[in-house]
């Protein structure tokens, strides 16, 4: 008896100790029209449009979180204690979305119940699938560890079956190790450190994608490989949890119908190929898609692919980058996609497709994915908008700080991580391995062995090795950077840009970043942050003087598009941040610096003196 009664004891008093901090939306220092919207239901939407079971149920919502003191936290798991705190996942524990907002969040703890629905099969396994955490996360089923990942940007799952109890709530506990820039770490991480200022923010820690089960048979589709060419050509791999050789059968249907075009055959684990005929092309003027199902043994689900070509050529005598055979002046904008209320994570994918509307409305026709990685929904918006993608890899720590081998080691890992997570969306048209020489090795340049690794696991892109500085040659790109005036295939250039390289495609990676300072209601309400803002490569001074100074640059672009050899270029950016207040947005979303009309006459001048150097053409591809 009294050992029964210590035992009740026991679990009674952790509930009695810990008083829970009811969720509410912690006041962050900027607030966008959708921060009191999002409510306790985040990110309804289906994560994973291009692998698309009918079943599914989502686990975001309101969990609980506390803090924890090391690493060593995971020897005494929390099983089966209520935690300190109530938390929004998905959300960065740093933002006011998250009812945390804190920092140096290093170690963490999350918690949930779930149900798995009496309506699934029980002879199908149980999918838990997390998109991002970051950075590491081990994860326990009703008291067992069940997995563990490592990089922040990526998505895994695991096989939940074994460890669930069929017809009850089952604990799901988290433990989230996220050091950001602390101590000796040299991890991917982008625009994020423990440390902000001016054009370094505020990190993201936790859980800040989706979180969902489904069911699926034990042999089953774990990852599909879809790339469409401009011939009509179709190469498909269906990976498998069994790997091992399943039959697989394909379906396209006419765009925007559900009319088989036709089915083709094919086996699991390894590529396929097929034909259409007269595909409608995919492009950011006529962004057509078409729908698919795939059947693999006993697993089923839709996604979508788009018909497109990007490869490089050369053009009355200079390297182009080309789509679909033509050449293409790529003009879009550094996007950082950094929010005040959700930092890495957009309130609602309402607000999340905001952004891209507005450029698209603008006239830019791609943006450059700035050392960070979206969730799958922003890709799948690209891709219907019609806006093709510059997708950086996330870069290491700055300054001197350089990986060892172990590091180095990693970073190349979770660059595989995102070819292979990515290389099926159409509006990918790019990737980026390093930005400026964040992390980028010198010795045995690295950058050449990273892109043949990167084109061996996707030959249907192009690659921009070194986007800025230290490019040794690397690439298809010769990648300049430099504010406020571009250098864009041009015969000069400035340190520590390296001067154009005719046997390669001549971009302008960035330029612009002309700043124009708010009232305080638009402003990013830190001492710190708003201190650096006169740190902004150009300040003007109204919003005429600003727009002026937009046209006069854009116009130097068309110029040097007319005269030398850009073949593109990236405006400095899409929204403000923090203390940066260079955005074609304030950070609030609320004010829209650019005259629209002169904007989208300016950017389609640029399309027009491209065209120009295309005409009457003479080509080779390479």
């Amino acid at each position: 008896m009294y050992f029964l009664l210590a035992q009740l004891v026991s679990l009674l008093l952790p509930a009695i100790a810990v008083a829970q901090t009811p969720y509410a939306v912690k006041t962050p220092p900027l607030t966008t029209n959708w921060t009191y919207t999002v409510g306790t239901n985040p990110w309804p939407e289906y994560p994973r449009p291009r692998l698309q079971r009918s079943q599914w149920q989502s686990l975001n919502g309101i969990w609980t979180y506390q803090s924890a003191s090391n690493l060593n936290a995971t020897a005494n798991p929390p099983f089966g204690q209520p935690l300190q705190n109530k938390v929004l996942v998905p959300s960065c524990l740093e933002s006011g979305l998250s009812g945390i907002q804190g920092s140096y969040l290093i170690y963490s703890w999350f918690r949930t119940n779930f149900t798995v629905p009496s309506s699934w099969s029980s002879s199908q396994a149980v999918l838990l699938n997390f998109e991002a955490v970051d950075y590491e996360a081990t994860v326990f089923i009703n008291g067992k560890q069940a997995g563990f990942h490592r990089g922040g940007y990526f998505h895994f799952t695991i096989d939940a079956t074994s460890y669930l109890n069929a017809g009850e709530s089952n604990e799901l506990l988290v433990f989230v190790h996220d050091p950001t820039d602390s101590g000796d770490n040299i991890i991917p991480i982008g625009k994020q450190t423990l440390n902000p200022s001016h054009i370094f923010y505020r990190p993201c820690s936790g859980i800040w994608q989706s979180v969902w089960i489904e069911p699926a048979p034990t042999t089953h589709i774990t990852q599909l490989d879809v790339a469409a060419d401009m011939h009509g050509q179709v190469n498909v791999t269906a990976h498998t949890s069994g790997n091992s050789s399943v039959p697989v059968q394909v379906t396209i249907y006419e765009p925007g119908s559900e009319t088989a075009i036709g089915s083709w055959n094919g086996t699991s684990d390894v590529a396929f190929q097929f034909a259409i005929s007269s595909p409608k092309l995919w492009s950011p003027d006529s962004p057509t898609l078409y729908n698919m199902s795939v059947v693999v043994g006993g697993d089923q689900a839709k996604s979508y692919t788009g018909f497109r070509t990007m490869s490089k050529g050369t053009i009355n005598g200079v390297t182009r980058s080309l789509l679909n055979g033509k050449f293409i002046f790529q003009f879009g904008t550094l996007d950082q996609g950094f929010w005040p209320d959700g930092l890495y994570t957009p309130p609602n994918r309402e607000a999340m497709v905001y952004d891209l509307q507005t450029l698209k409305n603008l006239g830019f026709n791609m943006l450059r994915k700035h050392i960070k990685v979206e969730n799958d929904l922003f890709y799948q918006a690209c891709d219907q908008m019609g806006l093709l993608l510059i997708q950086d890899m996330p870069s290491l720590r700055t300054n001197t700080d350089l990986p060892n081998d172990a590091q180095q080691a990693e970073f190349t890992r979770q660059l595989q991580l995102l070819i292979n997570q990515h290389k099926s969306f159409t509006s990918i048209g790019t990737w980026v391995i390093y930005n400026e020489g964040w992390g980028q090795r010198i010795q045995g340049y690295p950058e050449y062995g990273l892109t043949d690794l990167v084109r061996s696991m996707d030959p249907t892109r192009l690659i921009d090795a070194t986007t800025g500085w230290h490019d040794h040659g690397a690439g298809d790109f010769s990648d300049n950077h430099h504010y406020a005036n571009p250098q864009c295939g041009t015969p000069f250039y400035s340190i520590s840009s390296s001067p154009y390289d005719p046997n390669r495609i001549g971009f302008q990676g960035e330029f612009g970043g002309t700043g124009n300072n708010v009232s305080i209601e638009h402003l990013w309400n830190v001492q710190e942050a708003i201190n650096t803002i006169n740190q902004t490569y150009e300040i003007d001074e109204t919003l005429d003087a600003w727009n002026y100074r937009g046209h006069f640059l854009l116009e130097e672009l068309r110029q040097q598009t007319e005269m030398f050899s850009c073949s593109g270029g990236v405006w400095t950016q899409t929204t403000d941040v923090e203390g940066e207040v260079n955005g074609l947005l304030t950070y609030d979303r609320r004010i829209l610096r650019p005259n629209v009309t002169q904007w989208r006459n300016d950017i389609q001048a640029l399309y027009d003196a491209a065209a120009a150097r295309g005409r009457n053409s003479t080509m080779s591809y390479s």
